[in-house]
C-alpha cells in the first residue's frame, strides 16, 4: 500500500484536478466544486480523494461507501491526464485504493461506468484489474447509454 506519488488531495489540487477532468472529459469539471468543497468542509467523513503526482497532480481517484451498506465502497470517481495513460498510474490508484480499503475492513468495492463503445477500453480496464460485471441498468445515462457495475471482492 505504500507509494510515494500516491497522497491524500487537498484543496490547492482543485485546479489541477479540474484539468485532468477537463482532458479527460468525463464531465463538466465545475461539479467538483461542490463534490470535493464539501469534502474539505467536514474532514470526519469517510470518504477520501487520492491524487497521484509527478511535481503537481495526474492522476485522481474519488472513493466512498455506500450508505445502507457494511463493507462496500465505490469508486465514484477515477481520471488519469491523457498525457500519463496507458503507463499503469490508473492501475497503481486502484491497487492503492483497494489494499487501504481492505486493510481498514472493507468486503466489497464497485465501480460504474457506462455501456457505451467510447467505454470499451474504460471497462477493460476493469477486468483487467479483476472486476467482474455486475449488473446492467439499461439506458440509464441516456436512451442507448446503460450503466454497467464492475464489483470485486476484497
Amino acid at each position: 500500500m505504500n507509494n510515494p506519488n500516491i497522497r491524500p488531495s487537498v484543496s490547492s489540487d482543485l485546479p489541477a484536478i479540474k484539468a485532468i477532468i477537463d482532458a479527460v472529459e468525463l464531465f463538466p469539471s465545475v461539479l467538483l466544486d461542490d463534490m470535493f468543497l464539501a469534502d474539505d468542509e467536514d474532514p470526519g467523513q469517510p470518504d477520501f480523494w487520492l491524487s497521484y503526482e509527478n511535481g503537481s497532480p495526474i492522476a485522481v481517484v474519488y472513493c466512498a461507501p455506500e450508505v445502507m451498506t457494511v463493507g462496500t465502497w465505490n469508486i465514484q470517481l477515477i481520471a488519469v491526464h491523457p498525457d500519463h495513460q496507458g503507463i499503469g498510474i490508473g492501475a497503481q490508484l486502484m491497487s492503492f485504493v483497494e489494499a487501504k480499503l481492505a486493510s481498514e475492513g472493507a468486503r466489497v468495492l464497485l465501480v460504474e461506468t457506462s455501456g457505451t463503445d467510447d467505454f470499451d477500453r474504460t471497462r477493460a480496464f476493469y477486468a483487467q484489474l479483476g472486476y467482474n460485471e455486475e449488473a446492467r441498468i439499461r439506458e440509464f445515462y441516456d436512451a442507448g447509454d446503460d450503466k454497467i457495475v464492475f464489483r470485486k471482492a476484497l
